[in-house]
């Protein structure tokens, strides 16, 4: 699916466990709930994005731009998140994170 555009599209509660987004345009597009177990999202921008309630278990999300993006309530057990920019997320009630090698980890 790399390289698709998938802009604007409502994805909240859809199962993406799996696929390869890499590349893929995701500008705008509401994954509350979505099942991300698994996806290779390395590289992605997620600013600003809603990933509330998403499993993102096992995900690749290395080097992402996750900046200013609703994390509350995500499972993100074994997820990859080195040098991923965390700035302004919201983390609230996230379970399962390991933040060592992320970046501007907000604090509260």
């Amino acid at each position: 699916m790399s390289d698709a555009d998938l802009a604007s599209a409502n994805l909240a509660g859809v199962n993406l466990a799996g696929v390869n987004l890499a590349g893929v345009n995701l500008a705008g597009v509401n994954l509350s709930g979505t099942n991300l177990i698994g996806i290779n999202l390395s590289d992605a921008v997620l600013s600003g994005f809603d990933l509330s309630k998403a499993d993102l278990s096992e995900s690749d999300l290395v080097r992402s731009d996750l900046s200013e993006a609703d994390l509350s309530n995500a499972i993100l057990t074994g997820a990859n998140l080195r040098s991923a920019d965390l700035s302004d997320a919201e983390l609230t009630g996230v379970t399962g994170a390991d933040f060592r090698g992320a970046l501007n980890v907000p604090t509260e």
